[in-house]
């Protein structure tokens, strides 16, 4: 059984912060997410991710990697998924069923800020 760190550490902080700029993804030149309904996540130690609710994300782009997962304390295990053009290299993840003081990261999916480009606030992401 899987035990969250927040048993441990309870004044450790991951904040989930609801968005309404336009963030948008691109993998190479194509968009693989768009949306105005991002959960930034700022967790003590750590940058900012955004986190893309699924129906804001071509999964069709994406290509799971099913034997590849983490685990990580205080969100769970996550997940991970490739591009389909390079279905070795993970540039995304998601938390299935993340622990309870962040469930309402489960199903959304992030981006390796270092493996897209990730735009806010502009409606042309390719400008």
């Amino acid at each position: 059984m899987l035990v969250s760190g927040f048993i441990d550490r309870p004044d450790y902080r991951v904040d989930l912060l609801p968005r309404c700029n336009r963030v948008t993804v691109l993998v190479g030149k194509q968009i693989v997410a768009s949306s105005n309904r991002t959960i930034v996540v700022d967790e003590q130690g750590h940058g900012l991710v955004f986190y893309f609710p699924p129906i804001d994300v071509d999964i069709d782009q994406l290509v799971a990697i099913d034997q590849h997962t983490t685990f990580c304390p205080f969100k769970g295990v996550a997940h991970y998924y490739a591009a389909s053009a390079a279905p070795a290299l993970p540039i995304a993840w998601t938390y299935a069923n993340p622990f309870v003081q962040v469930a309402a990261l489960a199903g959304y999916i992030a981006f390796y800020q270092n493996r897209a480009i990730i735009t806010v606030g502009s409606d042309d992401p390719i400008e």
